[in-house]
């Protein structure tokens, strides 16, 4: 098989975060047709003990060891130099140096980049045919951010929206293929790089049907005297943190009034110390890291995903419904996702309306129980990895059918 380059800027494996579900699945599409040689970045030291998993996928492999601290620092360059901090956060000499001797020892002409931070190891290569997977327009969010802190983050948010979009159009104008993770993000990157837009294109997530998916012997972790509502993410990210601690404010409060025995499960790794502190109160449990989401995502009597900030397709949303469960979000976690509202899934526009539609769903077990069978059947007709990949295929082969075909 011909080999490829596959840049990630977080390791791919275990595919325990959005973007790593998404990259781990766009690896193994990968190894099925090419020779992959891997190169990334580890941000969390217990993602180490996986590598030989990846070594074992892969020609060749080579992760960089990235300590966030430090890569804060480093980013701080940017001030300097003018461009986007992020740039200069993924920038490592060792993992250029590899990048360069594994272009020319395999005469490599292929490569597909996952964000475009990382593409700036390999713009200078001209001869190489670049697709790069920009699956959100980051650009835009962290101009949400700006948006929405105080200063002065809200100054350094804006200037990184600015920069960051420069140096994302300029690796669209040298992309043979600029791919997005719904159609809405890619009209959005055409209105932002319109000198673009002949080459943007969308392939939208997946979600493993057979591994997420309803199992009558599963142990419930949830007491059954507990009306369950679970939230599941990355606990250290912020949108995820200020999604929660609203909730749990906000919401909580409403829905506790009506149903004593609602509980709110936050489930999910490296809960910040906001989310921590939520546990104090009796109505939430905050779970840290568990082995397995499936067992709560099952269990919950609704699962609600209540993002202010959000970009492209949430794949907490289509887990729960692949799980069968009525599943509640935020305008913004609902946009891009090919469903009907108030059949597949429900949306909510402020707290009371949150408040309102889960004790509805609580109140009606029939609705909540077939709204939950539509939406597993939902996830499994419109999102199978398999087939939402195929446009990386066509847009690598340089298949111009394929690629009218995927924008």
């Amino acid at each position: 098989m011909e080999s490829i380059l596959y840049l990630t800027h977080r390791i791919p494996f275990p595919p325990n975060k959005g973007d790593k579900v998404r990259s781990f699945n766009l690896l193994r599409f990968l190894c099925k047709r090419y020779r992959v040689h891997l190169g990334t970045f580890v941000d969390d030291p217990a993602d180490l003990a996986h590598v030989p998993d990846l070594e074992r996928m892969c020609a060749s492999f080579k992760a960089i060891t990235l300590r966030p601290m430090l890569a804060r620092l480093r980013s701080a360059v940017g001030l300097l130099t003018g461009e986007a901090l992020t740039l200069p956060y993924y920038r490592n000499a060792g993992l250029a140096q590899w990048i360069e001797r594994v272009l020319r020892e395999h005469a490599i002409s292929k490569a597909i980049v996952f964000s475009s931070a990382m593409a700036q190891y390999v713009l200078e290569h001209r001869e190489l045919r670049l697709v790069v997977d920009f699956v959100d327009v980051d650009s835009a969010k962290w101009d949400e951010y700006s948006r929405s802190r105080r200063w002065p983050f809200s100054t350094i948010y804006g200037r990184e929206s600015r920069r960051l979009l420069a140096f994302e159009r300029a690796v669209a104008a040298r992309a043979h293929a600029s791919v997005f993770v719904t159609a809405a993000e890619a009209s959005l990157f055409c209105r932002l790089a319109p000198e673009c837009a002949a080459t943007v294109h969308y392939a939208q997530n997946g979600v493993d049907t057979d591994y997420f998916a309803p199992d009558p012997n599963r142990t419930s972790p949830i007491p059954p005297h507990e009306d369950a509502i679970v939230f599941t993410g990355a606990m250290d990210y912020w949108p995820n943190i200020d999604a929660v601690t609203w909730f749990a404010s906000e919401v909580m409060p409403r829905i506790v009034a009506r149903r004593p025995g609602a509980r709110f499960y936050v489930v999910g790794m490296q809960p910040a110390p906001a989310v921590m502190a939520l546990a104090r109160d009796p109505s939430i449990t905050v779970t840290g890291l568990v082995p397995d989401t499936r067992p709560y995502l099952q269990h919950a009597r609704v699962v609600v995903a209540p993002l202010r900030v959000a970009r492209g397709i949430q794949n907490k949303v289509l887990e729960g419904m692949a799980m069968g469960r009525p599943v509640v979000v935020s305008a913004a976690a609902a946009e891009g996702i090919q469903a009907e509202y108030r059949i597949d899934f429900e949306v909510a526009s402020d707290a009371e309306d949150f408040a309102k539609k889960i004790l509805a769903l609580m109140d009606d077990e029939p609705r909540s129980r077939r709204m939950g069978e539509v939406a597993r059947a939902r996830v499994i007709a419109a999102y199978s990895w398999s087939a939402n990949l195929l446009p990386f295929a066509s847009l690598l082969e340089g298949d111009l059918a394929g690629q009218a075909a995927a924008g």
